[in-house]
């Protein structure tokens, strides 16, 4: 395959002796480079290079200006803006910005085409005023406002033209508007030297001018990159420019538009790949070119039309890619250390003496913090036990040893609004990480390029008024992150090559692999960033999505045109505004259907393949059996009796190897905290008149004195946690009522003639369980919330927040107790009948549960029945504590089994 490169270089070479005095023009500088490159290894002999420059470079000395960096044309933009008498208020540098960059972009698209400023502005604020003209008899200041910006915007543009001509800068459409006006000058002086252009395409007015004058000196060539294919299609939009410039331009009326490349209809094999998501794409391109030899690899090129698919494509390289060039770098945005100065900045837009805990965590948390916080997990752990969900930087600083302190004042200070504090401090931050990274070269030139961006923000700081705020340093770190990449180094010529679109201009390969071929990517569709509309576009010939479109147009088929094997891949899938679309150049190919070409289809799909599920097992090993004999010394509870029922593994996480849920700031009160302040409460109203008869007179006592009580319980327990707002607030209310309604219902109670004596309040309580099977002894051991009499018959009483039904009590057959978990309160409250059984034998006791949530059914009692609807009986006698004994033994037997493992439940 003979490339478009190399086709020039032989034409130049038979048509000039002497290349050294020649300039060629390329449209990027690695298009310059390769052509270098073939220049030297088609050498036969020693030579000068001729000059070799990009179109801009070349832009750039016909104009005598020097394009400017967006960002610093940002500023002295704003400067001018000011500087534009005009009568509406003037915005603020922040609210600038966001409708700055637009205009400045529609400034550079009327230069470039070589636009007269001073009607084309006036028909833009002409239109304005047509949009308002129903109310042009009562516009409003706003309204007018409005309309006097519109009719300044030609000052504003004069205004920065003359301030950027001052120091021979110039945004990129106003450099082309100056060369185009220079360009005759240029021929003047160096009007006898000769100019080649290779590899053009969409040339905006000011290129066409300069070229067609250049052109009429008869010492300029144009070599266009095009097939005779698309060239003769006078429907096909990828020669839509070609053809133009072809029939319009004056040059080309007594010269002949020479294209002598004819290879798209030549034989080629394109393999359309649909596949789920860009994550799919990485991982088959891998696949791809795993079965590809070395010198397959150095014939091929990875084009990516959507850019951000590169880091993914990188970590998808099989092991025979031993050499790789990449032409696009890495944005800094995709690395941990721009997120992270991203939250710093962020954390500090928002300055204020307490902070949310989940924001500080966030910055603990993250990667970095740990190299800058080495007890980081020390001063969560301390935000964790406080349950603070404000935070102070005394707070942290009393949390953080000696050494620490220093870095979390640099970062948790106040930066009082300053954007001289917070570059300062950003760069202080850096230096130290930098120390912490020397040996990792990575990350080392991540930091490095971190450090240039705040360099270049406290340097347009020290030059602008206007960069004064946290939140203008922020919106300029996060541009030029967005926009500053992280180069790789490679073999530029050799090895398997990864580009973007743009990148592909004059080169050629003979296997491409182009991902992302989804409409809305290739071709981009319509963009909306302009204030310019359609019709003022289409009365001063100003490029339209159509022009645009045949942009992506040309560069799609220039892909194709000497290659052979080529494979397209794009996503199928569905997310948002990504609507899985395969573009319409595939199916352009499929509708032209030249008989040389072969298309092939594949759809790939992850195979699925249902396995069962098999439920998890845990063996009992020594250790296990140790432990479950220390527990079984000190007393199963109720509570973890039920936890084994439900499910034997939760018993052997949670008892066994104790794995407790992770400790974090309880922002919202939980339901087990409201279960413990309730409980709390009632104990400490009842728990001084235990073995006294309840009276109206301390009933009505505790009801005055809950609120207080209440609040003092919810400070014990919902430790540093505030509740006087939102949720917590409903939640304390709701711990009030539970309370108040309790006792409500106790003198409801007395008021109807019955009697209430406290035995016991949250007594700890335990009872041994003798196992013949087993030679260790066993106890179940709990803590009782009440016991009393009522009218004379002993009730056990066990409290729960939660809504709890008199179904829930009740039991027919004693042999399914212990497997289902539907009847865990039976079991509950049946243990503590056992263990009060051992205190003071029993003959005759009521036992059960009061829900909070179901207060209007009382007590509710355990019963046993002989059938679904047979008789209730309430009473536990020593029988009924007997067969729960049976039952009780059964379970613990297996859970002491070394033969029966941990075996996991399907939880229905």
């Amino acid at each position: 395959m003979q490339t478009f490169l190399e086709e020039t270089i032989q034409s130049i070479q038979k048509e000039h002796d002497d290349v050294s005095s020649l300039t060629l023009i390329l449209p990027s500088k690695r298009a310059g480079s390769f052509l270098l490159n073939l220049l030297r290894e088609n050498a036969t002999k020693t030579f000068f290079a001729p000059k070799i420059i990009s179109i801009e470079e070349f832009i750039e000395e016909l104009s005598d200006l020097k394009i400017i960096d967006t960002t610093e044309l940002l500023f002295k933009s704003y400067e001018a803006y000011l500087k534009t008498e005009s009568s509406q208020e003037k915005e603020s540098f922040e609210i600038y910005t966001t409708w700055a960059t637009t205009l400045i972009g529609d400034f550079n698209e009327i230069d470039r085409f070589l636009i007269e400023p001073k009607s084309f502005f006036t028909y833009l604020s002409n239109i304005q005023d047509i949009n308002h003209w129903y109310v042009k008899d009562q516009k409003t200041p706003l309204i007018e406002n409005y309309l006097k910006f519109w009719n300044s915007l030609h000052a504003f543009y004069e205004t920065l033209k003359t301030d950027l001509l001052k120091e021979k800068l110039g945004y990129q459409g106003m450099v082309y508007r100056k060369a185009a006006n220079d360009v005759e000058s240029y021929i003047q002086n160096f009007g006898q030297k000769q100019h080649i252009f290779i590899g053009f395409n969409a040339l905006n007015n000011a290129e066409q001018h300069i070229f067609q004058k250049l052109l009429e000196t008869t010492n300029t060539k144009v070599y266009w990159d095009t097939d005779t294919h698309f060239f003769t299609d006078k429907k096909h939009s990828a020669s839509l420019f070609l053809r133009k410039y072809a029939s319009e331009w004056d040059y080309y009326k007594t010269n002949p538009f020479s294209i002598s490349s004819n290879n798209f209809q030549k034989d080629k094999k394109f393999t359309f790949i649909e596949v789920q998501k860009n994550i799919g794409q990485a991982k088959y391109v891998g696949e791809l070119l795993s079965k590809l030899s070395e010198e397959e690899l150095n014939k091929t090129a990875i084009v990516l039309a959507d850019e951000k698919l590169l880091i993914p494509i990188l970590h998808s390289l099989p092991q025979n890619c031993n050499t790789v060039n990449i032409t696009m770098g890495v944005t800094l945005k995709s690395f941990p250390v721009t997120t992270f100065f991203e939250l710093l900045l962020n954390f500090h837009l928002r300055q204020k003496k307490l902070w949310y805990y989940k924001d500080v965590l966030s910055l603990i948390n993250h990667p970095l913090a740990a190299v800058l916080i080495p007890d980081n997990n020390v001063i969560e752990a301390s935000i964790t036990t406080q349950n603070k969900s404000h935070i102070s930087l005394e707070t942290l600083l009393e949390a953080a040893t000696t050494e620490n302190r220093d870095i979390l004042t640099v970062l948790f200070g106040d930066w009082k609004e300053n954007s001289n504090t917070a570059i300062r401090q950003c760069l202080e931050i850096l230096s130290r990480l930098k120390n912490n990274f020397s040996e990792k070269p990575i990350e080392y030139a991540v930091l490095h390029q971190i450090y240039q961006v705040f360099s270049k923000i406290e340097a347009l700081n020290s030059s602008f008024a206007h960069l004064k705020s946290i939140k203008t340093v922020h919106d300029l770190f996060v541009d030029f992150c967005a926009t500053a990449t992280l180069d790789f180094k490679g073999d530029a010529y050799n090895g398997l090559q990864i580009m973007g679109i743009l990148e592909t201009r004059v080169l050629d390969f003979e296997n491409i692999i182009l991902t992302s071929v989804n409409e809305g990517i290739l071709p981009a569709g319509k963009s909306n960033a302009s204030f310019i509309t359609f019709d003022l576009k289409q009365e001063f010939g100003l490029p339209k999505f159509t022009e645009k479109d045949a942009i992506y147009t040309y560069h799609f088929y220039h892909l194709l045109h000497r290659s052979k094997n080529v494979t397209l891949l794009y996503n199928n899938f569905s997310d948002g505004m990504n609507v899985g679309e395969k573009s319409r150049f595939l199916l352009q190919l499929e509708v032209e259907n030249i008989p040389n070409h072969t298309i092939e289809k594949v759809v790939l799909a992850p195979s699925i393949e249902i396995k069962q599920s098999e439920l998890r097992s845990i063996e009992k090993t020594k250790a296990v059996l140790t432990r479950i004999k220390e527990i079984a010394a000190r007393g199963f509870s109720p509570s973890a009796l039920t936890s084994y029922i439900r499910n034997p593994l939760d018993f052997y996480y949670q008892k066994i190897i104790k794995i407790n849920e992770v400790e974090e700031v309880e922002e919202t009160v939980a339901a087990n905290t409201l279960g413990t302040i309730v409980h709390d409460t009632l104990e400490a109203f009842y728990k001084p008149y235990e073995g006294s008869f309840l009276t109206s007179e301390i009933l009505l006592n505790m009801k005055k004195e809950s609120p207080k009580e209440v609040t003092k319980q919810f400070i014990k327990t919902f430790k540093g946690g505030t509740f006087d707002k939102g949720k917590n607030l409903l939640i304390f209310e709701v711990a009030k009522r539970y309370v108040t309604n309790f006792i409500d219902y106790e003198l409801s109670e007395l008021k109807a003639g019955n009697t209430i004596k406290i035995v016991q309040i949250e007594n700890n309580l335990d009872v041994d369980v003798p196992i013949p099977e087993l030679d260790f002894p066993v106890k179940v051991a709990g803590k009782v919330d009440r016991v009393d009499e009522y009218n004379g018959q002993l009730r056990i009483i066990d409290y729960k927040t939660g809504k709890v039904e008199q179904t829930h009590l009740e039991i027919i057959d004693w042999e399914v107790l212990t497997d289902d978990y539907k009847y865990s309160k039976v079991v509950q409250v049946l243990a503590y009948t056992l263990m009060m059984n051992a205190q003071m034998p029993i003959q005759d006791v009521e036992a059960g549960i009061i829900s909070f949530k179901n207060l209007q059914s009382g007590f509710l009692k355990f019963a046993t029945k002989t059938g679904v609807r047979g008789p209730k009986n309430h009473q536990i006698t020593q029988e009924t504590l007997a067969t729960y004994s049976e039952e009780l033994k059964k379970l613990i037997l297996e859970i002491c089994d070394p033969s029966i493992p941990f075996t996991e439940k399907e939880i229905m």
